[in-house]
């Protein structure tokens, strides 16, 4: 059976990396994210990587039905799932005495909520891919923050998400390891994406991470065993301090 994996926020960054290197290993893909024209191109490109197969599904997470919209597209495409790999995301600096509640909300929305009721909707899919590959299992990928593992000052609603999307990671292991399903959070620095524009005035692109650095991390992990879990990984950068952004 050929393999399938879901990726949330694939069609730029860190998605649209992850998505590439699956489609090169001749996964077949759903893919997510919020402009449908662009999610067409790059579902194009998958298909030219090697995907065996792509679906889109044009969604925008902080809408509470988006996530059992996305997991039914698979679903309906692939019957089980392989990989979960949430990257959807947002962000927004601000300090907790000035962050605007609204924001507030979007960003536990989408950092948050939406990844909770993914891996719950995906998970009937994971047990099932687990069954077909027992010795690899099926694996979750979330990419978390160092801002969720390390406190950095005004990014509190962001590490927040983040530091409990850590947590929901290893919640996740304790209940479904057993079955096959482990859970891993990459919690990198700044990676020199078009999220990170806001403060390349500050930290050059070129002192960023890579894309291609947590790639390799989510490739890594999707090699694993179903013997191993590992629940969080730390991305530092180079020459910054290792406990901040």
């Amino acid at each position: 059976m050929i393999a399938s994996a879901l990726v949330t926020g694939a069609t730029r960054g860190i998605g649209l990396g992850v998505a590439t290197r699956l489609a090169e290993r001749g996964f077949a893909l759903t893919i997510s994210a919020r402009d449908a024209t662009r999610l067409d191109e790059v579902a194009a490109l998958l298909r030219d990587a090697g995907a065996t197969d792509v679906r889109t599904v044009a969604a925008d997470l902080a809408d509470p039905d988006a996530a059992g919209r996305v997991v039914a597209a698979h679903a309906d495409a692939f019957g089980a799932m392989k990989a979960l790999v949430l990257n959807a995301g947002v962000g927004t600096a601000g300090t907790i005495a000035e962050f605007p509640s609204r924001r507030f909300d979007k960003t536990v929305a989408v950092n948050l909520n939406a990844p909770f009721a993914l891996i719950q909707a995906a998970l009937p899919l994971l047990r099932s891919g687990a069954r077909n590959d027992p010795g690899r299992g099926a694996k979750v990928i979330a990419l978390a923050s160092i801002a969720g593992v390390y406190a950095e000052a005004g990014l509190a609603a962001y590490g927040a998400t983040k530091a409990a999307l850590v947590s929901l990671v290893e919640t996740l292991n304790a209940e479904e390891s057993g079955n096959g399903v482990s859970a891993s959070a990459i919690a990198p620095g700044y990676v020199d994406t078009d999220m990170s524009e806001w403060i390349k005035d500050r930290i050059p692109a070129e002192d960023m991470l890579e894309v291609g650095d947590v790639v390799e991390l989510v490739d890594a992990l999707l090699k694993l065993s179903s013997r191993a879990v590992l629940p969080r990984l730390v991305l530092s950068r180079a020459g910054a301090s290792l406990y901040s952004a």
